[in-house]
Formats: C-alpha cells, structure tokens, sequence
C-alpha cells in the first residue's frame, strides 16, 4: 500500500472525543488542557494517512483491516477500507473492550 489515504472520523469516533475532552475538562478544570489533549487525539488519528499498516490488528477482531494505535490510555480504533482510514473509536483502555461496528461507513 503506498500513497496517502483519507482520513475520515466516524460519529461513533466523534461522540469518544467528545466525551474524552469533556471528561478530562471536568477533571482538570482546564478547557485548554481538555482542547490539547482532544487536538493530540485527532492528530494522532490524521497521521495514520500516511503509514496506517503500523497499527496492530484490533486482537479483539483479528481482521486485517481493523487496526489500533495508542496514545497513552488510549485506543485509536480505525479500519483501512481502500483508500481511506476510517476512524471508529477512541477508547480509554481501562474501560475494556470497545463496541466496534463499521456500518456507520457503509453507504
């Protein structure tokens, strides 16, 4: 596989950052702690455009085309579909196994 791919950020994907930024702004009592850390999220997420084969095989799955990459406790969830890296979780690991569905990208 070579080439960039698209980069998409599924609602299911969209709702954990959400959530994840609204956690750690309650936490921290920072919204700027809370962006920066969201902001590192989708970053981390957009860079798999480039070298997507480097996440791990989902071992929940094990299909080849369901990945992960991790940012500290997190789990960046994504499937390689064609040319395009679709993003459907972002998981704290402590909270176990995440719920994965790729129906939300099928037309």
């Amino acid at each position: 596989m070579g080439g960039d791919y698209k980069v998409i950020f599924g609602q299911r994907s969209r709702q954990d950052l959400r959530g994840i930024v609204l956690y750690i702004r309650q936490g921290s009592g920072s919204p700027e702690v809370a962006a920066r850390f969201g902001q590192t999220l989708i970053k981390r997420a957009l860079s798999l455009g480039h070298m997507p084969e480097r996440g791990r095989i989902l071992p929940e799955l094990g299909q080849e085309d369901v990945r992960e990459i991790l940012f500290r406790s997190y789990r960046i969830v994504y499937r390689i579909a064609g040319q395009e890296i679709q993003v459907l979780r972002f998981w704290h690991a402590a909270r176990g196994t995440p719920e994965i569905s790729i129906d939300e990208f099928r037309d």
